[in-house]
C-alpha cells in the first residue's frame, strides 16, 4: 500500500530523517518506536503531507506523493491523528468530528458508527472539545480522523499523558477499528504495548532505521539496543 524510499526530512537547516525506507501492506499494524527526537513524528509527518519531501520519496497505492498537498493526501485515503490531539478548541465534539468528514471520501464510517465506538463522545457530542478529558480528547482526535475514512490510518503517541485504564480503552477501541482490516501505523514509546498489539515494529534512532522485524519475534534487549544505539 505504502512504500517510502530513502526519504530525508528537513525543518529548516536541520536534518531530521537520513534515507529512511518504510513499507506497510492493506490491513497491517505497524509500530514505530524510539526516544524522542527519533523522527518517528516527522517520519508521520511526512506520509501525511503536512511536511513537503521529494515526490518519489513516498508511494501510496503506486502514485508518488512526496510533494503532494496534505489535504489530497487526505482525499487519497490517508488521515492522520497527530500528537497532542489537536482538536479546534472552539468546535464542539460533533462539529469536530465532522470536520474529518470535509474531504467528502466514501467509506464505511459514519458519525453514528464513531459514536457507536466511543459512546461517550454521544453523551457529549454538544459539549466543547475544551471540556472533554485528556483520554476522552483522544477519542474524540481518532473518531475525528476515521470520519475520513481513510485506507491508512497514522496515530502519533496515542497513548501519551493517558491513565493506564484510559489507554486500555483507546486500544480495545482500535482493535475493533482493525478487525476491519483497518490499516495502521502508531508511534509509541511503550515498547511492550507495541509488541503486544502490532504485527511489526520499526525503530529509529537519531533519524535512521536501526531495526525492522516482526513484534512477537523481536526481543525486548533487541529492541532497546536498537532503541538506544548500545
Amino acid at each position: 500500500m505504502l512504500q517510502v524510499r530513502g526519504l530525508t526530512a528537513f525543518y529548516g537547516d536541520f536534518q531530521a530523517l537520513f534515507g529512511v525506507d518504510f513499507a506497510i501492506d492493506d490491513g497491517e499494524r505497524v509500530a514505530l518506536v524510539g526516544a524522542n527526537g527519533a523522527g518517528k513524528s516527522t517520519l508521520l509527518r511526512s506520509i501525511a503531507g503536512t511536511l513537503r519531501s521529494a515526490r518519489d520519496a513516498i508511494v501510496f497505492d503506486g502514485r508518488a506523493i512526496g510533494d503532494v498537498s496534505a489535504a489530497e493526501i487526505a482525499r487519497l485515503g490517508i488521515a492522520l491523528v497527530p500528537e497532542g490531539r489537536r482538536l479546534f478548541p472552539s468546535l464542539t465534539v460533533e462539529e469536530n468530528l465532522r470536520a474529518g468528514a470535509l474531504g467528502e471520501r466514501p467509506g464505511p464510517w459514519t458519525l453514528e458508527r464513531v459514536y457507536d465506538l466511543f459512546p461517550m463522545l454521544r453523551e457529549k457530542r454538544n459539549a466543547s472539545a475544551t471540556a472533554l478529558s485528556g483520554g476522552q480528547q483522544q477519542m474524540c482526535a481518532i473518531g475525528r480522523a476515521l470520519m475520513a475514512n481513510p485506507r491508512l490510518l497514522l496515530c502519533d503517541e496515542i497513548s501519551l499523558g493517558l491513565a493506564p485504564a484510559v489507554v486500555k480503552q483507546v486500544y480495545a477501541a482500535l482493535d475493533q477499528v482493525c478487525a476491519g482490516g483497518q490499516a495502521v501505523v502508531l508511534v509509541e514509546q511503550d515498547v511492550e504495548l507495541a509488541r503486544s498489539t502490532t504485527e511489526r515494529i520499526v525503530c529509529l534512532l537519531h533519524g535512521r532505521v536501526t531495526l525492522s522485524g516482526r513484534s512477537r519475534e523481536l526481543e525486548r534487549e533487541t529492541i532497546s539496543q536498537a532503541y538506544f544505539g548500545v
